[in-house]
């Protein structure tokens, strides 16, 4: 972003200027959505002129599928969001139907929970699952889901549970006094060739999904499906969990309050969340497909 504040433009491709955008995956909390957890009249027009203009929208988020009221409005003709970190692909205008489901085996996510215990003292899960989230009594307690089971993550994960049949979407891990970087460059060294394992939260709060599967993977299986490539695409994101998804779109932004990571993936940069840096960039999207243009 330029010193005036100004969105700085992605890089071309060296081959010549990047195809025209036939798909826009942002993330929510702190990219589409302001700190206050809305949705900016500004951002539901420029969402609205996208698909009206061709370009399909998903919505790629951390969020489990229970947690998606705030934009369930905004998805338009294909209904689908990529939730949970790619965990998950849910139709919105079904229910928040599960389309997908790339489960977090309980044998990996429990070789995690005892490598992550010796690794990092004082570490405590929560485990979601399709059906929602439970958690350690000594886990920050999820306010927002009342009904969740309390018990030690060893026995949430174990066969004999009542929920033994419903998958695993991430497991969470957090520490009360490691550094959320630190907690998890820690946390990939010990356990990484388990599970892949990310962070979303200003706090030291993991997400772990099964090995392999990433807002990017999950992604890039939506797309093929589709016909649509890489350079076909535009994303935005502001945390670690974003990385992956954003290195691999053919242009990509990072917010104007992005961690430093992801303003190093990314291929441009835009305002901040809550100035409509996506908006900011959609319209200028669809300016240029009225325009008859490539950007």
């Amino acid at each position: 972003m330029g010193e005036d504040g100004a969105v700085t433009s992605a890089s071309q491709c060296p081959d010549g200027p990047t195809p025209a955008p036939r798909l826009i995956a942002t993330d929510l909390d702190g990219t589409l959505l302001r700190d206050d957890k809305s949705v900016s009249l500004r951002t539901v027009a420029a969402l609205a002129a996208a698909e009206e203009a061709g370009i399909e929208v998903f919505f790629v988020t951390g969020r489990p599928a229970r947690w998606m009221d705030v934009v369930s409005d905004h998805v338009h003709g294909h209904g689908l969001a990529i939730c949970a970190n790619g965990a998950a692909v849910v139709d919105l205008h079904a229910g928040r139907e599960f389309v997908q489901v790339r489960a977090l085996p309980r044998t990996a996510a429990l070789t995690v929970v005892h490598t992550l215990r010796t690794a990092a003292p004082g570490t405590s899960f929560a485990v979601e699952l399709t059906t929602g989230i439970n958690y350690e009594p000594t886990y920050p307690p999820f306010f927002q889901d009342p009904g969740a089971n309390v018990a030690t993550a060893e026995k949430l994960l174990s066969d004999d549970t009542d929920e033994s049949a419903a998958p695993v979407l991430k497991l969470l891990a957090h520490h009360a006094e490691l550094a959320p970087d630190e907690f998890l460059a820690l946390a990939r060294s010990a356990a990484g060739a388990h599970a892949s394992i990310t962070r979303s939260s200003p706090t030291a709060l993991l997400e772990i999904s099964g090995h392999g599967v990433s807002k990017a993977s999950t992604l890039a299986l939506c797309c093929a499906e589709r016909g649509i490539s890489p350079a076909e695409v535009v994303a935005f994101g502001d945390m670690p969990n974003d990385v992956e998804m954003l290195s691999w779109a053919g242009t990509s932004y990072a917010m104007g309050n992005a961690h430093p990571d992801v303003v190093a993936a990314a291929s441009g940069r835009t305002t901040a969340n809550n100035e409509d840096g996506v908006a900011v960039v959609i319209e200028r999207i669809v300016a240029d497909r009225i325009a008859g243009r490539q950007v």
